[in-house]
């Protein structure tokens, strides 16, 4: 005979899942008829066999309950304008434990379901209120601590928790770099901002954990610990057995990192606290004493939905919703302190209760802070700049006697030797940046021995060695998470991506990562780097579209980055000085774009005449941000917009259009590309008859439409003005490529038009 099925009760059907997880814990404790222990001592276990104390179970629990209230609070007044965000903690709360058995000084980059363990770490330090906090960020207050009203973020610059907005775990692979930071500051000298036994702590998810992103970081560490060097980082995997609506496979992470080379893995009961925390415990000593790459497989759950707005019930049985509630660590936790005597039913729910209304006072008081109301204010953390100071730091020279060493005797200094070309002073101008940043390091694909693809940082690795000239696993996602852990720990990072096209693959890192942790941080955490790119095209036809990317647009989409791209050697030089005085004061992301096919270009106009040699300037001499190179500054017949490949190219053809057409031209290098210049772009409009835009990049996605606005909003907009670029398509090999990148031709023909 078939059992008869147990009736659903009515409530239990009720759409509004909250409420229904809030009256399951008070039912479950009026309900609760086991017999209570003798209360322990703050210092004896909670349970008997735990390892978890009393004193430490009350304080964990406290910080449960302060995540649930939050998220209680946020589903009631988000709908009354109130709160502005709804993905929650629920059923996450055990990741507690890992803050309770970490330090605060354990830099943490962390999952969005991480309120309690938030709350647990704000008891690191006195004076501050979880509560209070949460709320601010809730309410988009400029008030929030973390960052100034601009995001709901888990952040803390006290606690060591740096701000972001990664939703698919594109936060591991800077946790990695950080927790490998940590390491290198030993080996380099460099004195870390925290204690040198730290660790990285980085929360996840268990469908993040099958990203793209999160692999690489995953690969990385495992390449790391293989090769025996130590990346002390805690992966802490939440695996509530579900991303949004897709359930991930029964026992899938357990069995996909339970046996990975490299990556010791532990598992921990998250649901319960005194079964879980010695769990936790043995994971987190492990981290900090052997410094490998650990993974600790959290045991979670996740009741009241993805978000407010996610109405389970629509798409899940009520049968499956009840027996997932069921697994509530609150539930657990509740028996827990009623079994232990450490509570009676009526001052366990009068704690629950005045936990609630501690959150909702908390909430009521953030909504009459102020909001931001001003663009200046929103954008004020973005791109911070202050010229004098960013102009002191490029000029600065107290670092002689080390450049005579370096470069081996006075007599040897490159500003005494004949000009040479682009990718000689490149060179030149790294050693110098060595030799006057102690903390910088430079890495990538291919640059220490062999000194690059085109020998460009060929003799840092000799003359400063593995330490801090090093190559990287070939992984630009990595290369740019590693980035961002060194600029973390204070130093200077200057990675290499070997190609513009290579970028793409990991843009986010910087679009997503890198550039916005400033503004999501409110200006109190920066991500101080100097990455350089080699790129764009004329290689000859080498290598087809890979080796002859024009796609400039990726980056200058990216708010608050700066890119500067040189097309000779002595610009060259200043702007890396400006570049790194921008990351060291100001904490800028910075990009130096590099021309491959200018770097061992001698000659300008005919073969042999040595006009695209420079000479090295003296280390005293930077170039100002947006500052652009002017050639025939008082010609006025047409006037030439360009950089990079462009400038040889416009200097070549203003000598046959004066030929032909009797003008005189005027040609400027803009050398910035992020941000343009616009008031100078609209001034040299003014002082020209015509005007042309020569510009490398493609038709739909490169330089030229922002210099064309800057024209026509200057009001130059009427004069006769055309545009030479690159065609909307890749770039093929060999010959074919100079079919679709414009050359001399087509500028003097483009000045030919605007003649009729």
């Amino acid at each position: 005979m078939n059992a008869i099925p147990t009736p659903i009760p009515a409530r239990h059907k009720n759409v509004n899942r909250a409420e229904v997880c809030d009256q399951n814990f008070a039912e479950y404790v009026q309900a609760w008829s086991g017999s209570p222990r003798r209360a322990p001592r703050a210092d004896e276990p909670v349970l008997p066999g735990s390892l978890c104390t009393a004193h430490d179970f009350i304080e964990l629990f406290e910080s449960q309950l302060v995540s649930r209230h939050l998220d209680l609070m946020a589903r009631v007044l988000r709908v009354k304008n109130k709160v502005f965000y709804t993905i929650g903690s629920s059923g996450h709360e055990g990741n507690a434990m890992v803050a309770r058995l970490t330090r605060h000084t354990d830099p943490a980059f962390l999952h969005y379901r991480s309120g309690a363990l938030m709350a647990e770490r704000f008891r690191k330090l006195p004076g501050m209120d979880p509560i209070m906090d949460s709320a601010l960020s809730f309410a988009a207050s400029k008030d929030d601590p973390a960052s100034g009203g601009r995001h709901k973020v888990w952040g803390s610059k006290p606690l060591w928790v740096l701000p972001q907005t990664s939703t698919i775990a594109s936060h591991l692979p800077k946790a990695l770099g950080t927790a490998v930071a940590i390491e290198q500051a030993r080996r380099i000298g460099h004195a870390l901002p925290i204690p040198e036994d730290s660790i990285a702590i980085c929360s996840f998810g268990d469908a993040s954990s099958n990203h793209a992103t999160a692999q690489t970081a995953f690969n990385a560490a495992q390449w790391t610990a293989y090769q025996k060097l130590p990346a002390p980082v805690l992966f802490v995997c939440e695996d509530n057995g579900i991303g949004i609506s897709v359930k991930t496979p029964g026992g899938w992470i357990g069995n996909a990192f339970r046996h990975r080379d490299g990556l010791d893995y532990f598992y921990a009961d998250g649901l319960d606290i005194a079964e879980g925390y010695e769990q936790v415990a043995r994971a987190v000593y492990h981290c900090r004493t052997t410094r490998r790459p650990t993974f600790l497989h959290l045991r979670t759950t996740r009741i009241m939905g993805h978000a407010g707005t996610d109405f389970e019930i629509e798409w899940r049985s009520v049968e499956e919703l009840v027996a997932v509630e069921a697994t509530d660590p609150l539930l657990r936790s509740a028996s827990i302190a009623l079994e232990s005597g450490l509570y009676t039913k009526e001052s366990l729910l009068a704690k629950y209760e005045d936990i609630r209304r501690k959150c909702f006072a908390a909430a009521e008081e953030a909504d009459r802070r102020p909001k931001l109301d001003r663009l200046d204010d929103v954008m004020a953390p973005l791109a911070p700049y202050t010229p004098d100071k960013v102009a002191a730091e490029a000029g600065r020279v107290d670092y002689a006697d080390k450049r005579v060493a370096v470069f081996g005797g006075a007599e040897k200094l490159p500003e005494k030797l004949a000009p040479r070309h682009l990718a000689i002073q490149i060179n030149n101008a790294l050693h110098d940046l060595f030799c006057k940043y102690p903390e910088t390091l430079l890495f990538g694909e291919d640059v220490a021995q062999k000194g690059g693809v085109y020998t460009v940082t060929k003799g840092l690795h000799k003359a400063f060695k593995n330490a801090r000239v090093f190559n990287t696993l070939l992984d630009e996602t990595m290369i740019l998470g590693l980035a961002q852990g060194y600029a973390n720990m204070g130093m200077l990072p200057v990675p290499e991506i070997q190609y513009l096209a290579y970028f793409h693959n990991a843009c986010d890192q910087i679009r997503g990562e890198a550039a916005s942790l400033q503004f999501f941080s409110n200006n109190q955490y920066k991500n101080p780097m100097l990455v350089r790119i080699a790129g764009l095209g004329y290689q000859r036809g080498f290598g087809g579209h890979f080796h002859n990317d024009n796609s400039i647009a990726a980056l200058r989409d990216i708010p608050g980055l700066v890119v500067g791209c040189a097309s000779r050697g002595d610009d060259a030089a200043t702007m890396l000085r400006t570049l790194a005085a921008l990351a060291k004061v100001n904490g800028r992301v910075t990009v130096f774009l590099e021309p491959i096919a200018l770097y061992m270009t001698k000659d300008l106009y005919e073969a042999g005449d040595g006009q695209w040699l420079t000479a090295y300037p003296a280390p005293d001499q930077a170039m100002p941000l947006g500052e652009a190179r002017v050639y025939e500054e008082d010609a006025e017949d047409l006037v030439i917009f360009t950089y990079g490949n462009g400038v040889p190219m416009s200097l070549r053809a203003a000598r046959e259009i004066g030929k032909a057409l009797g003008w005189k031209v005027r040609t400027v290098d803009l050398r910035w590309l992020v941000p343009l210049n616009e008031k100078f772009i609209g001034e040299q409009a003014k002082r020209a008859k015509r005007i042309l835009v020569v510009d490398e990049g493609r038709h739909s996605a490169g330089v030229g439409e922002g210099v064309i606005t800057a024209i026509v909003e200057a009001g130059e907009g009427a004069k006769p003005l055309r545009r030479v670029v690159g065609a909307d398509t890749y770039t093929p090999l060999a010959g074919a490529a100079f079919l679709v990148l414009p050359g001399d031709a087509d500028i003097v023909a483009a000045a030919r038009e605007l003649a009729k």
